[in-house]
């Protein structure tokens, strides 16, 4: 089988912008202070409109700026990945739109020699029941053939607008559809509990036939507008193995595979929260899947960060948090020079896997959780990628 891959041996060395333009409560869990939302879909249901507007427009403003392309720049990366949401162009009410941030993006990565992955990281009513898919405990959208159009048509809108800009590496039609191994994996009912349980009623996995069905489709909407030199980039619903007799035609040579792999989904799994059960999985589990399917296309590691529960001093439950109900430790028990080998080893581990792919984004660049004076966030600084490296955690290869 020969390749798929138009990368030509290149390596993507990235970073993702998370929590800009997508919130994440447990990235910055001050912007929820006040309600009881767990997820942005409630955050302007709990809020006065002028309040929600004020929060969310500062906080774009501040959160990422054009000096942070700079520093991205300078830490030796060349590209970065900005998850959107569905309501980008402002059309879905009650939420705000953020297309002038991303045109904002587009000038300062194209000024500093970066390129922009766009990742369209929700739908309505969601692709996966994370909190992060924009309602927690609700999977649904691809029930809903309306609203899969209306997907497809985000996509075609940002082809449209970005596709031909020098700073666009390409676009992926959607983060982390979650198929049923990952479903029973991540427990989705209850570590993700609904805010209102009658809306979640018939949230289900979604079907591999549907997701191939829906990339093919946002295959061709989204290539009338780019050329070829630019990647649509499939997310592989967390079924690496799953993609071999998929886009092999020389039309499609310029598809990515996508896949998202975290030790706390490892620890999930059963692997033990040993620094050697950490290398092993990633070295014999993760890796020759990787030089595998980078047959059958170019395969990069679009998430994934150092967080581990070994470094962090207690069991995470699989990256559970205090916003889980999961205590996690109240001080550091493990010190700095140890977290330090713990972080270096799966570091060197996880660049050496990707990199018998095309390459990678960290997940995420920055994190304003503060894990000093919050109770229950010791080790969770791992995510920021700026403290890994000012601590010496990670060298960017």
């Amino acid at each position: 089988m020969e390749s798929n891959g138009g990368l030509d041996n290149m390596k993507i060395k990235g970073v993702n912008l998370g929590n800009w333009l997508v919130l994440e409560k447990w990235m910055n869990p001050a912007l929820f202070e006040g309600t009881t939302a767990e997820d942005e879909y409630y955050l302007p249901r709990q809020l006065s409109p002028e309040v929600y507007e004020a929060r969310i427009k500062i906080h774009r403003s501040e959160y990422i700026t054009e000096r942070d392309f700079v520093t991205i720049k300078r830490m030796g990366l060349e590209s970065v990945r900005i998850p959107v949401p569905y309501f980008i162009f402002g059309d879905r009410e009650p939420f705000i739109g953020c297309i002038e941030e991303l045109d904002k993006a587009f000038n300062w990565a194209e000024k500093y020699g970066l390129t922009i992955l766009i990742d369209l990281h929700t739908v309505p009513m969601s692709q996966n029941g994370f909190d992060n898919g924009g309602i927690s405990g609700v999977c649904k959208w691809a029930q809903d053939p309306d609203e899969v159009e209306f997907a497809l048509s985000v996509l075609e809108r940002l082809a449209q607008r970005y596709g031909t800009r020098k700073g666009l590496l390409g676009i992926q039609p959607l983060n982390e559809p979650i198929t049923e191994n990952m479903w029973k994996t991540m427990d989705i009912e209850h570590r993700y509990p609904p805010a209102d349980p009658v809306l979640a009623q018939g949230s289900a996995p979604i079907t591999m036939d549907f997701l191939r069905k829906y990339y093919l489709d946002a295959y061709d909407r989204i290539s009338k507008y780019m050329p070829k030199d630019k990647y649509v980039v499939i997310h592989d619903g967390f079924e690496l193995m799953a993609w071999k007799d998929f886009m092999q035609k020389e039309k499609y040579s310029n598809v990515i595979l996508d896949t998202h792999q975290y030790l706390m989904v490892a620890e999930a799994n059963g692997c033990e929260q040993t620094v050697e059960a950490y290398v092993k999985y990633v070295k014999e589990e993760l890796e020759p899947k990787i030089e595998e399917m980078e047959k059958y296309f170019p395969v990069i590691c679009g998430e994934w960060c150092l967080f581990n529960s070994l470094a962090c001093g207690c069991d995470t439950k699989g990256g559970q948090s205090v916003l889980n109900g999961v205590e996690g430790s109240a001080e550091e028990t493990v010190s700095a020079e140890q977290k330090k080998k713990i972080y270096n080893a799966v570091a060197k581990a996880q660049l050496d896997a990707w990199n018998k792919g095309s390459g990678y984004y960290y997940w995420s660049y920055k994190l304003l959780t503060d894990t000093v004076n919050t109770d229950g966030w010791v080790g969770w600084d791992s995510w920021d990628l700026g403290r890994s490296v000012d601590f010496g955690w990670i060298t960017m290869e």
